[in-house]
């Protein structure tokens, strides 16, 4: 199977901007997931095996459940370590942006990014403008930036080279960025992929239980409590939202990614079209986070560029409003009925 996705220019480019550079900083958005940390970390460990020493750098914290991962522990944070970070941009020669491909989704980091003068590469399979003068390696027909990342190293010659500790990653993100390759799955290349990633004799059961079977007692009560207590469903026009306050989160012990994938549990409900979840930010006053998954042609991203100064895929997409919650509950109700055509 063909699962080449660079041109030859492409390619050339790319090796030639690999070789001639000393200082390699890969970085991915805030609030990472297992799609950009994975494919960081993937995309590092192939640099490593070409003999270079590149550092991985996040804006913020990454979820507990991705904590197990191979080399996370040489993740940079910038958050932690804001004067080493900014050191290294300073220095680099070339920086690659691993799963996004607007500036403004590191935040607090953007100035770095914008002011550094090194080569720029985005690998990426969200919709956006990308970077002007930047080599940028979108395919926003992909599942995810980690199969991204196992093409090129692939179609560089480079997989058979690769150990775990660049499968495990690739295969988590993917995975993660998918659902458990429960939707954005359907082209048949992925599943090539897998079978070559285990190849490598990683536990893809482990992987997933890992991930999705490791949450705290108190997560699990969070769950519970949402699902029961704050479900709002409309059930003529398929759609639902719930909330989840600061209050609430400190009263269930919050920790970043405890309330990961809970908004694609009312898609359980028969008929469900769209899932909304709206979460206050645990330090800033009137942040609210939203988070949309949908099903069949249902469009998130456009829902969110419209009401949630946000975007992403069309059946997941995120976002975020400056406002209280109440005021933030009027916006989805009124997103959603503004959509009622495509919901009914």
């Amino acid at each position: 199977m063909d699962i080449n996705i660079l041109t030859e220019q492409e390619v050339a480019t790319l090796k030639d901007w690999i070789a001639t550079s000393s200082h390699i900083v890969l970085v991915g958005h805030k609030s990472p997931d297992g799609d950009a940390v994975g494919s960081s970390l993937g995309w590092s460990e192939y640099l490593r095996y070409l003999g270079k020493n590149p550092t991985v750098v996040m804006p913020d914290a990454y979820p507990d459940f991705l904590h197990w991962l191979p080399n996370n522990e040489k993740i940079m944070r910038y958050d932690k370590h804001p004067e080493e970070v900014k050191a290294l941009f300073a220095s680099a020669d070339l920086v690659f942006y691993l799963d996004f491909s607007e500036e403004k989704r590191v935040d607090d980091m953007m100035p770095l990014l914008q002011n550094c003068k090194a080569k720029k590469v985005i690998i990426d399979h969200h919709p956006g403008p990308g970077l002007e003068g930047a080599l940028i390696l979108s395919r926003i027909t992909a599942s995810s930036t980690c199969e991204l990342v196992f093409r090129i190293v692939w179609q560089l010659g480079g997989f058979e080279a690769m150990t775990q500790h660049f499968a495990i990653p690739v295969y988590c993100g993917m995975m993660t960025d998918t659902g458990g390759f429960t939707y954005n799955s359907n082209d048949p290349g992925i599943y090539f992929i897998i079978s070559q990633l285990l190849t490598k004799h990683i536990d893809k059961d482990k992987i997933y239980r890992n991930v999705f079977n490791n949450y705290s007692s108190w997560a699990v009560r969070l769950r519970g409590y949402i699902l029961y207590q704050k479900l709002n469903v409309f059930e003529d026009l398929h759609a639902s939202y719930y909330t989840i306050t600061r209050k609430e989160l400190k009263n269930f012990h919050y920790v970043k990614g405890d309330a990961e994938g809970l908004v694609n549990e009312p898609l359980r409900i028969r008929k469900m079209k769209l899932s909304i979840s709206l979460r206050e930010d645990t330090d800033q006053d009137q942040l609210i986070w939203i988070s949309l998954r949908s099903v069949d042609n249902f469009p998130c991203n456009k829902m969110s560029q419209e009401f949630f100064n946000g975007g992403g895929h069309l059946n997941a997409s995120g976002g975020k409003l400056f406002c209280t919650m109440e005021e933030a509950e009027k916006v989805v109700r009124k997103a959603i009925k503004a959509y009622a055509g495509l919901l009914q």
